[in-house]
């Protein structure tokens, strides 16, 4: 029984190849063709992306009564015959065109199908020609070859890698997700590196971020994967002011500038190591960017117990460090109040005249001055029984009340001593003197 099974299978296996010699046979004899079939022009090669359809085609003069086929090359495979497909596959098929022009069509290409084409014509002997079929794949990044997100310390080496497939072979760039530069060192910057490997010496926080591996080969879509990079590093502060001044009465803020990562806890103390409170008059403000930090500690109306040290700290899991900034007072525009005036800062020497009342250095004339200005008021029929006081703020301010009232005498006396010692020769000629 296996032995009829075999020549069975034999028999109809013959059967097949003479049905499918029967079809490639011309339909009369030879003799009666006049001229020959021909190639029109050559087989255009055609590239197909994955997953698309791709057609070949094949155009042919004078065909009469010949019989296409397309084959195979690699497998020697016979695809189609006239309009017959041959092949098993439901991914082929073929087309004409008044029998000029055969086509040979394959839906969903696969990377399996790039080879070559051939064309016969069933011509003794067999005329025929070949066309090439490119299959392009556009990128893929594999996930498993191609490195995560890394968490890394400062000054540590790093190997950023991306494994990708497609044909033809991808180009890979690098670049940060951001648009920054991506800093080299020795003070140089690129915006993208190239190549399936990205090296970088010494990290430090400058290179913290996300970079993208960008894919492409010219078949669209290019693709892209995102890789994070964590720096971890100890607090840093930065202090601009280090000693500043303010006035009593008035607001001031302190700034600091804190780097770390992962992100620390900052906080102002007082140089009695007691942590400034929140609200009130103290506001403790934080701007946050990155593994950057700025501090901000506004004191609202200072007063005389808010001069002195304050430190601004931060703190993570690597470390801890603080910046130190002093509080000192300005003096009020104003000054302090003199005790020779209304709130005038005094400045002069003081020291006694002869009669025991105080003065300041080089303000005799100003007293003659008041004197004449005092007598001219009582003359003018006008007494003010107020003290008066020059406006001079350089001089310092004196009011009468700092002297005795017969000081004010002093001129009227010397006036009667010179007429007493004059000679007596000489005569005084008083005159009544009458309004004009």
């Amino acid at each position: 029984m296996g032995r009829e099974s075999v020549n069975l299978c034999r028999l109809g296996a013959l059967v097949l190849l003479l049905g499918i010699a029967t079809l490639f046979l011309p339909t009369t004899r030879p003799e009666h063709i006049v001229s020959e079939p021909n190639f029109k022009e050559p087989i255009t090669n055609v590239t197909a992306p994955v997953g698309r359809e791709a057609i070949l085609a094949c155009i042919v003069k004078d065909l009469g009564v010949y019989k296409v086929a397309w084959l195979r090359v690699d497998t020697q495979t016979i695809l189609t015959i006239t309009n017959h497909v041959i092949t098993k596959n439901h991914r082929i098929e073929v087309t004409h065109s008044d029998h000029l022009t055969w086509f040979l069509h394959i839906r969903e290409v696969r990377e399996t199908d790039r080879g070559w084409y051939m064309c016969q014509i069933n011509t003794d002997p067999m005329k025929s020609q070949r066309g090439y079929l490119d299959v392009v794949v556009p990128p893929d990044i594999l996930d498993y070859p191609t490195s995560t997100d890394m968490v890394v310390k400062e000054g540590s080496n790093v190997t950023l890698r991306c494994a990708t497939t497609g044909s033809p072979p991808p180009t890979i760039t690098w670049r940060r997700e951001d648009g920054r530069p991506i800093p080299l060192g020795h003070g140089q910057e690129v915006m993208s590196v190239d190549g399936p490997v990205f090296n970088i010496t010494k990290v430090d926080r400058l290179h913290m971020g996300s970079y993208l591996c960008i894919a492409s080969n010219g078949v669209p879509p290019s693709v892209s994967k995102r890789i994070t990079l964590i720096v971890h590093f100890p607090p840093v502060i930065w202090v601009q002011n280090q000693l500043v001044g303010a006035r009593q009465g008035h607001q001031m803020t302190l700034g600091c500038h804190s780097e770390a990562f992962p992100k620390s806890i900052n906080y102002w103390t007082r140089d009695t190591g007691e942590i400034v409170p929140q609200g009130g008059k103290y506001e403790p403000i934080l701007f946050e960017d990155a593994y950057k930090v700025h501090m901000n500690l506004t004191i609202r109306s200072v007063g005389p117990q808010d001069f002195g040290a304050y430190k601004c700290v931060s703190k993570n899991a690597l470390g801890d460090t603080d910046g130190s900034i002093k509080l000192y007072e300005i003096p009020s525009a104003s000054g302090s109040r003199s005790p020779y005036g209304n709130g005038t800062k005094y400045k002069g020497k003081q020291r006694k005249n002869n009669y025991g009342n105080n003065f300041i250095d080089d303000d005799q004339n100003m007293l003659k001055e008041r004197d004449l200005k005092l007598r001219g008021r009582k003359e003018n029929g006008r007494e003010d029984e107020e003290d008066y006081e020059d406006s001079s703020g350089a001089r310092g301010t004196i009011s009468s009340n700092h002297f005795p009232g017969w000081l004010t005498l002093f001129p009227v006396v010397a006036l009667l001593l010179s007429l007493t010692f004059l000679p007596h020769e000489s005569t005084l000629e008083l005159r009544t003197l009458r309004p004009a």
